[in-house]
Formats: C-alpha cells, structure tokens, sequence
C-alpha cells in the first residue's frame, strides 16, 4: 500500500492458478498447506445440502444459499421464503443475530427501530439451506450445526469428493457452521469441478445458480457480485479472513489467502489475475486498486505488487 509515495504496508499471502485440466498455472506461497477457506467454501457447502436431498425449485433460492450477502430486504425476504416453504421461521436459524452488512439497510433497520436479526446475518441463506434439508429429510432441526448431524456429513463427504483431498481439521465458522480447512490447490479445485460439470448436474446447478443470480451472493457495491455482472460466466466468492476463489467459464480457477485476514488486497489480486488470463471490462479498472485517504481526499493506493503475476504461464 502507497501513501503520498511512500510503502506503507505490505500484505502477503498465498495465490494458485490451476488450468481446467488441473496444471497449476502459478503458484505463489503455500498452495498446498490447509487454511480455513471460510464463506468460499459455500459453493461446495451448497452442493453437499443438495446431495443429501434438498429440494429448493427456485435457483434464487439455490443462490442465496450459497451467499455472504448485505443483509438488505430482497437477501432478508429470499431466507425468510425458504424458511417458511419448509415450515420454519427466523426463530429457527442458528447463525447470531447481526446488522446488515450494507449500510443503507443497516440505517433503514436503525431508522425504523429494528435491531440485529438472525435473517438479516449474512450466512443466514446457508442456516436456511440446512434447515430445509433437515425438515425435508425428516432429521432434527435443532441440532443441524452438530458436526455429526446428516446434513454437516453430507457436506463435509461432497467437500472431499470436490476438492480431491482429506479436510485437514474442522473448526467452527463465525455463523457458528462446522469449518474447513482444506488447500487453496482443493479448493480452486472444487470450483473447477462445479463449472466443468454437464448441465442439469447438481455440480453445474449451484454454478449457474450463483451467476444467473449475482446480486443474491452478495449484494449492493459488493465485488463479487459486480464482477459476475461484468464478466459474463465468471463465479466468484469471496470470505473471511483474505480467502478468494474464483472460477472462469473454462474451468481455470483461482484461489487465494492473504496471511493477515486483510480484505483490502483481495480485488485488486483478482483483477490482476482477470487481466492476466486475457480478461478485461470497464469495471476492472475501477477495482485494480483501492484508494488510500488523506484527509479525505486519495493520497495513495493498495495495488498489486509489480511483477508479481510475472510466472503465470
């Protein structure tokens, strides 16, 4: 990061570039150490849900399931619709009550008296798919976080299955949910596999889902859902702590982690891979780098390393 000229910070981390074939295009840092792939981890999440049963008709549905959305009205009313399709309420899921993460809902909820609500979380798409699949296939409700209940198995094995590799340890996610931890290699390999996969394919659905329906995955000026509206094909999801995946409509895949959680290096590493690969549209230039403030005012920029894309071949 620049300031009036000067290196202020520098984030470091760990990026892989896999061909659709597999071939690791680049590799930079740990590619093949476990990290917790945090809210990235969705889309395969997303599929386990599907493999033991799930039955959601409405891809947008499907997409907020697999979302880290900004808790604004159309987020909160598609969970609350799962939720009540299946015979459940708001009281039912297990993820914290929470602002939104979009500012305006947030200052809409304050303004009108409203306070923090589970719906409103932005994991509460993934809470009301487990809750689905557990009141359709008959299992308990209550217990559905339990790394042991049938819809966290079903997970974890089409997690295994995706990425090609053993999860190395299972923790708890900030939601509460079980969490991976898996390599950015399996991870970027997963997401291959979703895009790959023939269409009508529970693998291609939660693909098509997430990009038919962008705005669902995240929401109002969020990165990932403007660049799937940029990028025609292109599935990207981003979560916490610096991890980043994304997948092109050939099947090459990228995953990242940046060591310190920042979030700030995130777009404009994604953007220099886009670019990289071939990739480029009006809204890339405005996210290549994020600006750095003085008294208001841009003195600076968090940008990509010169050179660092250098080895992708």
């Amino acid at each position: 990061m620049l300031r009036s000229g000067f290196v202020e910070s520098i984030h470091r981390g760990s990026v892989v570039v896999l061909a659709p074939d597999g071939r690791v295009r680049l590799a930079l840092g740990e590619v093949h150490e476990p990290v917790f792939t945090r809210s990235s981890n969705k889309p395969l999440q997303a599929l386990g849900l599907l493999r033991a049963g799930l039955d959601l008709p409405d891809d947008a549905d499907l997409a907020v399931g697999c979302a880290s959305h900004s808790g604004e009205s159309e987020h909160v009313e598609q969970v609350l619709g799962i939720l009540a399709k299946n015979g459940l309420s708001e009281t039912d899921l297990g993820c914290p009550p929470d602002w939104p993460l979009n500012q305006a809902a947030r200052n809409r909820v304050i303004a009108g008296g409203g306070g923090k609500r589970a719906a409103a979380m932005n994991c509460s798409g993934k809470h009301a798919a487990m809750l689905a699949v557990s009141a359709q296939q008959g299992w308990d409700t209550r217990g559905y976080l339990d790394p042991e209940h049938p819809a966290q198995a079903a997970i974890a094995d089409a997690v295994e299955d995706m990425t090609g590799e053993p999860i190395a340890t299972i923790g708890v996610d900030g939601c509460g949910a079980p969490l991976f931890a898996l390599t950015l290699a399996g991870l970027a390999t997963g997401y291959t596999r979703l895009v790959l996969a023939a269409p009508g394919t529970r693998r291609r659905r939660v693909a098509d889902a997430m990009r038919a329906h962008p705005f669902l995955v995240g929401g109002t000026d969020r990165d990932d859902s403007e660049l799937m509206e940029a990028i025609p094909g292109l599935l990207v999801k981003g979560g916490a702590e610096g991890v980043h995946a994304m997948v092109l409509p050939d099947g090459t895949a990228m995953a990242m982690k940046i060591d310190d959680g920042a979030p700030r290096p995130r777009t404009p590493i994604l953007v220099g891979v886009l670019r990289a690969l071939g990739y480029d549209a009006p809204e890339l230039a405005e996210k290549a780098e994020h600006d750095v403030l003085g008294g208001g005012v841009p003195v600076g920029a968090a940008r990509l390393t010169d050179g660092l894309l250098d080895k992708l071949d």
